[in-house]
């Protein structure tokens, strides 16, 4: 592995939490494993909190041991921008690497890499979840722009921001490779275990739905799929682990107007990384019910613990999970979801989709995002 010699990426880390935070901890931790010297700047401030929809940006969990993270950027101050592109530039790394989620960031980091790349050393590569935002927002197109002209080479975690990318600028060096494993969350524990931490009754089967929510990741979809009756007869609950990111009322107006107030357990506060073990091994079966999406970071907590999936036919979500062999990709409505859920128990299917799930995620190593990495660079 022809490994740079020094590497700093910029973006969320701890002591943020989240996602990102920990998609950027992971990768920096494996260029460290080969031998790199490679760091994280990270936000001093990342959003104002007037734009921050959560309860606190701050993890709770310890530091991320022998991982040197500098926590130097403020995505809202210029000045500040222009002091943290000229120290980098004058450290001359042989790659930076940015995580790119949202055009607000765009002014930001576009504005570093252009000063870092006046040292005419530096290759920069950005590393792609969204380059059009779901909630699209005036003045998006034109901030990606800028920021797609900041960088030296692209990564698209999906086909569908491939495709974007081929918008912006059709000859720019560019691969898709998908999000890789969430590996990091710990060792599988048993069913029955998973379900005593969490204080659920053994007597009936959990569906999960995972992660931040937000309108456009269709949960509302999914408390509409139990509204069917036969659920209720296969003894299955949901359960929902994650905080709102949007108004909870329309979500807990569909569970009065329905009755699952029995059906569903809401447990709506920041999921630690802790405790993720806890809610995936106590499901059966994790549902991704998107109205829109590129890709999600919860397929690849899902395939760690190899779990079957029901996803929506909706961006790239389907490039990852196989129809009928990890799982079930149907329509974002609500009857397909629950014909869906109702299949896989009706059909025994968690035991085949399981060992599937083990196969299927052999595909998304850490290795391989760094071998895309290497070839856009070699391409420069």
């Amino acid at each position: 592995m022809n490994t740079p010699v020094k590497i700093v990426l910029i973006g969320p880390a701890y002591p943020l939490r989240g996602g990102l935070a920990t998609f950027n901890e992971r990768l920096i931790r494996e260029y460290r494993d080969h031998g790199a010297d490679a760091s994280i700047y990270t936000f001093s401030l990342q959003y104002p909190s007037i734009l921050f929809p959560g309860k606190t940006q701050l993890s709770t969990e310890k530091a991320p041991e022998n991982l040197p993270i500098h926590i130097k950027v403020n995505s809202i101050n210029p000045f500040n921008w222009i002091k943290v592109g000229i120290e980098l530039k004058k450290q001359k790394p042989d790659l930076v690497i940015v995580k790119f989620w949202m055009p607000f960031m765009a002014p930001c980091f576009g504005t570093i890499c252009r000063i870092i790349k006046g040292n005419k050393h530096t290759r920069i590569i950005t590393i792609i979840d969204n380059l059009i935002p779901h909630e699209h927002r005036p003045g998006d197109r034109l901030l990606s722009g800028y920021w797609i002209g900041s960088v030296d080479g692209c990564i698209a975690m999906s086909k569908s921001v491939l495709d974007d990318l081929e918008k912006f600028n059709a000859k720019m060096p560019k691969l898709f490779c998908p999000h890789p494993l969430y590996d990091n969350f710990g060792d599988p524990v048993s069913k029955t275990e998973a379900l005593d931490r969490l204080q659920l009754d053994h007597g009936f089967h959990y569906v999960l739905f995972f992660g931040f929510i937000r309108d456009y990741k269709g949960l509302d979809l999914l408390l509409e799929a139990f509204a069917d009756e036969r659920l209720r007869q296969w003894k299955v609950k949901l359960l929902v682990a994650g905080e709102f990111y949007c108004d909870p009322k329309p979500y807990l107006e569909i569970i009065a107007k329905h009755h699952l107030e029995d059906m569903v357990i809401m447990s709506n506060d920041f999921i630690p990384d802790s405790r993720v073990v806890n809610y995936f091994c106590a499901a059966d079966l994790v549902v991704q019910p998107y109205k829109s999406a590129t890709q999600s970071g919860v397929t690849q907590i899902a395939y760690h613990f190899n779990k079957p999936m029901i996803i929506t036919d909706v961006g790239g979500l389907a490039e990852f999970v196989p129809h009928e062999k990890a799982g079930y990709v149907v329509a974002p409505v609500p009857h397909e979801i629950s014909e869906a859920i109702l299949r896989f128990y009706i059909e025994d299917k968690e035991t085949e989709f399981s060992a599937n799930a083990a196969v299927e995620k052999q595909k998304y190593s850490w290795q391989k995002m760094i071998d895309a990495i290497e070839r856009v660079t070699e391409d420069l």
